[in-house]
């Protein structure tokens, strides 16, 4: 893998994952997209929202990725396998939704970012919070009009890959520092559904984090 073109996997073929799938596709990336029917509706479903996407089931989407994006609602990430996320980036655009995802002790009763504890479910795998701060119609309307998507991680490497990424697509990519950093991105923090821009100011990032 370069870090000018790794495969990704979306794994989620809804909103989130067709919008960013698009958007990858068009910047020239190879793209594997798994939902959760069978191949054969995603396959329809790609043809129409994602084409040159490829639709495949999750694992043989993921085997070949260099770069994994968790697009699933929330409430469903313990039923993709751990294991097959060892080593890979993982790409974290999930939010804590009530509406969607009814009460969820684990995150409600626990003072980490979601992140942090999606990174502790999949150990092995080098986790990075972005693109969900971003409404899923305003990936494709905002891409190349200056706007910022920001990331947080614990992983450099991971990081820098996921940057580029963000700037592959159309966005300013801005480095908000350590995985739980990522809170000031989810939903009712400052920096959710902000038009972001390099000089944003997030606050005090670590303050917010504890």
């Amino acid at each position: 893998m370069t870090s000018s073109q790794p495969t990704i996997a979306i794994l989620g073929a809804g909103r989130v994952g067709s919008s960013l799938a698009r958007s990858f596709v068009n910047a020239g990336y190879t793209v594997n997209v798994a939902g959760s029917g069978a191949v054969d509706k995603i396959a329809l479903t790609a043809e129409i929202l994602m084409p040159g996407a490829r639709p495949m089931v999750a694992a043989d989407a993921v085997k070949d990725a260099d770069v994994v994006i968790l697009a699933v609602p929330l409430h469903k990430f313990r039923g993709v396998d751990k294991d097959m996320l060892t080593g890979k980036i993982v790409i974290d655009t999930m939010n804590h939704w009530v509406p969607v995802n009814g009460e969820m002790e684990e995150f409600d009763l626990d003072p980490r970012s979601t992140s942090e504890i999606i990174a502790e479910h999949f150990p092995g795998a080098r986790v990075v919070k972005s693109l969900n701060h971003i409404g899923y119609h305003e990936i494709e309307q905002d891409a190349h009009t200056g706007r910022a998507v920001a990331y947080a991680t614990d992983d450099a490497e991971a990081g820098a890959v996921v940057a580029h990424m963000i700037d592959r697509i159309g966005f300013t990519p801005i480095n908000i520092g350590a995985l739980s950093h990522g809170r000031v991105l989810e939903p009712g923090q400052k920096a959710f559904g902000a038009q972001l821009h390099e000089g944003f100011d997030f606050g005090d990032l670590a303050d917010q984090a504890s």
